[in-house]
């Protein structure tokens, strides 16, 4: 994925103008133009950084600023971070994150986007590492879902990335999964399957959800090349794992529902290779973070 991309900043731009950080009224009438600041984000709690690497939140949110006609020049600005800091590492309660050296205005204006950008993407790593330490010792990997905010899954899946796990589709043209729906008003799993086979681009392999036995018969007869293993308890998934290995040896083999910290470590013990858990981006908690503001002298 391009973390770069046109993508990411047009979603700083609009947190920027939903905020409306070039006319902030309070700052305007009593801060000084030409005061300079420094910055300082601490961590309140313990918490894993993302928003400082191949995403930096910070630079980001000064150079939209910056880039937009008729807003006000910005003037010079220096981000820096300890060499120990940096995404995926983890920080104590209390540690500064990054120190900011700006126009006071400009970081007055920009400091809740940025807090919000980066409180976020931590919150995100730190449930992720959470996840991913819960499966350590295993061949499971981590993956996140589709289940994000809309707007900012580019945001989203870097932050778990921080945290150790991995990506599963960014968006719908980005893999081929075929779930109960499509099997629904697809005529059935074995005529989806065959048509997904038949009409697929090279290269592009085709996954089949399954939910139960007979699902998961039919996904195997298919020659699914990838089975994701929905809403099944742990020995469901054993089970479900030695048959798949057995008729279909090599083929990724995915679980997903009922995933929690106490619940990850039974299924990734079932011999699965990957667990994808929607609550790393749909219900993630963002981490306590701080700026403090001090004028230069």
């Amino acid at each position: 994925m391009d973390w770069k991309s046109k993508r990411v900043r047009s979603i700083i731009e609009a947190a920027l103008i939903e905020d409306k950080a070039a006319y902030d009224i309070t700052t305007a009438l009593t801060v000084d133009r030409k005061l300079r600041a420094t910055g300082t984000i601490v961590a309140k709690q313990p918490c894993v950084v993302s928003g400082l690497g191949a995403i930096p939140a910070i630079p980001e949110v000064f150079g939209a600023l910056s880039e937009k006609a008729g807003n006000p020049p910005i003037g010079r600005f220096e981000v820096i971070h300890h060499p120990e800091i940096f995404d995926g590492v983890r920080v104590k309660k209390g540690q500064p994150i990054a120190v900011i050296r700006a126009n006071a205005a400009t970081l007055l204006s920009t400091e809740r986007v940025i807090l919000n950008l980066l409180q976020r993407m931590s919150g995100i790593a730190t449930l992720t590492s959470e996840f991913v330490k819960a499966v350590d010792g295993t061949r499971c990997q981590v993956l996140d879902t589709r289940k994000t905010i809309p707007g900012l899954r580019s945001l989203d899946k870097y932050a778990v990335c921080c945290g150790g796990g991995h990506n599963h589709r960014l968006d719908l043209a980005d893999g081929i999964l075929i779930k109960n729906n499509h099997v629904a008003l697809g005529g059935g799993l074995s005529k989806a399957l065959a048509n997904a086979l038949k009409f697929r681009k090279p290269k592009q392999t085709v996954q089949v959800e399954v939910r139960s036995q007979d699902e998961l018969a039919e996904a195997i007869a298919g020659g699914a090349e990838s089975i994701l293993l929905d809403n099944m308890t742990p020995a469901a998934a054993k089970k479900a794992v030695k048959q798949i290995r057995a008729a279909l040896p090599g083929v990724p083999i995915e679980a997903s529902g009922n995933m929690s910290l106490e619940t990850v470590r039974a299924y990734a013990e079932a011999g699965v290779d990957f667990v994808s858990v929607g609550a790393l981006t749909h219900s993630a908690t963002a981490v306590d973070l701080s700026m403090r503001i001090t004028a230069d002298k």
